[in-house]
């Protein structure tokens, strides 16, 4: 096992396309560290840099206390798990698992020992003698994942390993990678697109954007206390609602206005985010999640300063919740995501997505009023997109 740090680290093509831009990672002994980000932001660059497959044009890469950028991929103790698993089709379960070990020339019984080992761990002991055609995507994951365990390599590098199985698949591989870099301990870089396994798979994740890291933190924290716009709204689904606003400080507290909307802004508001006070009269970006709308009627004691007007235009039934598409009057913020439309809904269309409770009753037209849960309302300068905090 081993520390993955990377320093300045840049990516030019021969083209002069600028792919990465001064990546700063240090990935911790034994950690689970999930990269994450919408399509062509240069994750996958990043990651074929860590395991020798590109270049380097700047910077210093480490694994360990090496400073591997001139090292072969052969040489620099890692192991792949890729998205089509790479699998050799006229090979057994058990050869394929195996074939790093004999190409080390490692004797025939450790390969033995080390491959049934993986094998138990993954339960893939009844398919050791099949082909990989005569197994399951899942199945052949789980192959792909026993090859680079077998290596006991310093570090896994997973290029996004769950891509292309099924919906329910994925939920159930999601923990069963977990689970087993947990069990093992090996340092692990992962990169996906989905910010879902992101949140629910990495001890922390990193967000980048057109080869630029915007920010690095615990799933949590991240969701919590977003630090620009984009991560904001990638980081979350439904994405956070995201509104030009106008805000006025009076006292203590104060108010935000949404087009022809406004809700106040308690004490607790701005005492969470002192540097709001110079933006008194300004124009700023304004977030606010799914789950901090409510509709009005299955809450109790809802102050009348904190109720904004709404209509509901789509209502989708989970069971357990209500996803709730409504038309605001309210001026919504593209988020800067490439994957996002670039138009942005007009006058009258849905415009925020509510996480209701089961008990809401609302149906589509209705003219209804929501809440504000204002203490998580989150704040982002207007220019910059940055969020405003201290």
């Amino acid at each position: 096992m081993a520390t993955v740090t990377l320093e300045g680290v840049n990516k030019v093509y021969e083209n002069g396309f600028h792919a990465i831009h001064d990546l700063n990672l240090d990935i911790a002994d034994g950690e689970f560290l999930v990269l994450v980000g919408p399509s062509g932001c240069g994750k996958s660059t990043a990651l074929r840099m860590i395991a020798g497959l590109e270049t380097i044009s700047g910077g210093d890469m480490s694994i360990g206390d090496r400073v591997v950028n001139d090292v072969e991929p052969k040489d620099r103790d890692i192991a792949m798990v890729f998205q089509n698993y790479a699998l050799y089709p006229h090979m057994t379960v058990f050869d394929n698992i195996g074939f790093a070990l004999k190409l080390a020339r490692i004797p025939i019984d450790e390969i033995d020992t080390r491959v049934r080992k993986a094998a138990a761990i993954l339960e893939l002991e009844p398919y050791l003698d099949r082909k990989p055609g005569q197994l399951s995507g899942g199945q052949r994951q789980r192959v792909a994942m026993g090859r680079a365990i077998v290596r006991q390599p310093a570090a896994f590098l997973m290029d996004e390993p769950l891509s292309n199985l099924d919906a329910k698949l994925r939920v159930q591989m999601r923990a069963e990678i977990a689970r087993l870099q947990r069990e093992l301990g090996v340092t692990t870089f992962y990169v996906t697109h989905d910010q879902v396994e992101a949140m629910t798979m990495g001890d922390r994740v990193a967000v980048i954007k057109d080869g630029y890291l915007q920010q690095v933190d615990t799933p949590q924290r991240l969701y919590d206390n977003p630090a620009n716009v984009f991560v904001a709204a990638f980081i979350g689904s439904p994405s956070m609602n995201l509104y030009d606003a106008e805000l006025t400080v009076e006292g203590d507290g104060g108010s935000v206005k949404l087009g022809s909307e406004s809700f106040s802004l308690s004490r607790d508001s701005i005492a969470k985010s002192p540097g709001l006070r110079n933006y008194h009269g300004k124009h700023l970006i304004v977030g606010i999640r799914p789950e901090d709308f409510e509709d009005v009627t299955t809450s109790e004691d809802v102050a009348d300063d904190r109720k904004i007007r709404a209509t509901v235009k789509l209502v989708e039934a989970l069971g357990f919740e209500l996803m709730v598409h409504l038309a605001i009057d309210a001026k919504p913020v593209n988020s800067g995501d490439p994957d996002a439309p670039d138009e942005l809904p007009g006058e009258g269309a849905a415009n925020a997505v509510a996480r209701f409770g089961p008990r809401s009753r609302v149906m589509v037209d209705d003219s209804i009023e929501i809440s504000v849960t204002t203490e998580n309302v989150h704040f982002f300068d207007g220019d910059t997109r940055e969020a405003i905090a201290g």
